[in-house]
């Protein structure tokens, strides 16, 4: 009983101490709690990192293994690719020289022989000579006749410029301008003016024409109330001097046919007339067609012999 007792006086005690011991147990619980999450926290970011650090590594070692396996392939790509051209810039090059050694045999034994060209080459150059000669001789020779027709044209000039101022010679009585009495000599124009002879012009002849409209027309009516009445002469008359044309240039030109237009030539009513013919066009097929219709639906109703039809048919065949 005083044990009982005893311990019932020191329960209280025993429940503050009970209490007090789990409160400093839970914070000592939560600090090694704390501390052994900051230990796993680093130990596996450790492992992690190491983790990482190994697959990059071997992720490294792969691409740099397999970067050397293509870099190998793709060199001995262009060292096949070099080989094939450096082999066929050797085939190339020995081809032409091969073509150049056959090229030059052939053109020395059968197309260039020195000794014969040599002789083809005198031999043009012997006819360029003679040639260039004959081209020099004839260049002067037409230079020659140029110069005398040049010479023979203005001699006949002034020939005829002297026949036209002819009037200017001078007679017994007044001295013309070339012979100016206060010169030694004369001019050699007054010797040319008394050698040449006075211009004369001659008359020209108008040909007569008549109006075909008009004296067709005169030649339908009667005398009495038209009379007919000839075409009179050209006047004789001297030609003017100067830059004129022939009268009977002007005459021809001034009395020149009627020469209708294409509007003048068409009839008015020439449309008229092609829808006139257009439309009787256009009838008479439709009629023809119309014929062969009925022939053939007779045909058909009477039941008439195949040749009769096609007989029929030819006929109108040809009729259009």
């Amino acid at each position: 009983m005083a044990t009982l007792v005893r311990l019932q006086a020191r329960s209280k005690f025993v429940a503050q101490q009970y209490y007090f011991r789990n409160s400093v147990v839970d914070i000592f619980r939560k600090k090694e709690y704390d501390a052994a999450v900051k230990i796993q926290s680093w130990f596996r970011g450790c492992q992690v990192r190491a983790y990482i650090r190994n697959l990059h590594r071997v992720a490294t070692i792969i691409q740099k293994w397999w970067r050397s396996y293509s870099g190998r392939q793709e060199y001995q790509l262009i060292v096949k690719f070099a080989s094939c051209a450096m082999k066929m810039n050797l085939y190339n090059a020995m081809a032409v020289r091969i073509q150049r050694r056959w090229r030059g045999y052939r053109i020395r034994k059968y197309c260039f022989n020195y000794f014969y060209l040599k002789e083809y080459l005198k031999a043009v150059s012997e006819t360029n000579d003679a040639i260039r000669e004959a081209l020099e001789e004839f260049a002067e020779m037409k230079e020659r006749e140029e110069k005398k027709a040049d010479l023979e044209r203005e001699e006949k000039k002034r020939d005829y410029q002297a026949r036209k101022t002819h009037y200017l010679l001078s007679t017994k009585q007044i001295p013309g301008i070339y012979n100016s009495p206060f010169r030694k000599d004369p001019d050699p124009w007054e010797l040319r003016l008394q050698k040449a002879k006075p211009l004369t012009y001659q008359r020209s002849k108008v040909k007569q024409k008549r109006c075909i409209s008009l004296s067709s027309w005169l030649a339908c009516t009667s005398a009495r109330s038209f009379p007919r009445s000839e075409i009179l002469p050209p006047i004789d008359r001297k030609q003017c001097q100067g830059p004129f044309r022939d009268i009977t240039e002007v005459l021809e030109q001034r009395y020149k046919p009627l020469e209708p237009t294409l509007w003048v030539a068409e009839p008015i009513s020439e449309l008229k007339v092609a829808r006139e013919e257009f439309r009787r066009q256009e009838w008479m097929r439709d009629v023809n067609d119309n014929m062969i219709s009925k022939l053939y639906y007779h045909h058909l109703i009477s039941s008439q012999s195949t040749e009769n039809y096609i007989q029929k048919l030819d006929k109108l065949s040809k009729a259009t």
